[in-house]
């Protein structure tokens, strides 16, 4: 028996709602985010052709990651050097990890933010850059007029500062309840 169809409409909201999560799954397969989008790309464009298939009683983002990982292991095989690096045992590991870790990564969002807007204006920026924009470190180098070794190494220091605040801000709230 079939599962009942989702509209249209309501397939493409979950799909654009699920986008970055998606997103941050592949990129824990593949080595370079330009690479990451275009899969992304490509699982949508399968996702939509296989919307039939979908069961809307099933969470949306597990389903689609399947899909993701069958891309990205499609996409590691035609890159010569990274064939063989994901094979099903290692993609089933990576989902079921991610899967797991959903609820604490979700609890770390909103500590995140707050973090990030404590942060100097320049430290914020770039971290919205080169994380979210997805700007290279080349290119943001040439517009700050650093080289990109101090980049990196300010990124480093400031991704271990975001850690630290976020787990603080987590321990109190665990202390308060």
């Amino acid at each position: 028996m079939n599962p009942p169809q989702l509209p249209q409409e309501d397939f493409l909201r979950l799909l654009l709602q699920s986008e970055r999560e998606i997103l941050r799954y592949v990129m824990a397969i593949v080595p370079h985010p330009q690479d990451a989008q275009e899969i992304l790309q490509e699982t949508a464009v399968a996702l939509w052709s296989r919307i039939a298939d979908y069961d809307p009683a099933l969470p949306f983002v597990p389903w689609a990651c399947r899909f993701a990982a069958n891309k990205a292991k499609q996409h590691l095989r035609t890159q010569g050097r990274w064939a063989g690096f994901l094979d099903d045992d290692v993609a089933s590991l990576l989902l079921s990890r991610r899967e797991q870790l959903t609820s604490q990564l979700d609890r770390r969002v909103e500590p995140l933010r707050d973090c990030l807007e404590h942060l100097p204006t320049e430290n914020r920026q770039l971290v919205r850059d080169y994380y979210f924009e997805r700007t290279s470190i080349e290119d943001i180098s040439q517009r700050v007029g650093r080289s990109t070794e101090a980049l990196y190494k300010s990124l480093q220091r400031l991704r271990s500062a975001l850690m630290e605040c976020i787990d603080g801000k987590l321990s109190r709230v665990e202390a308060s309840s």
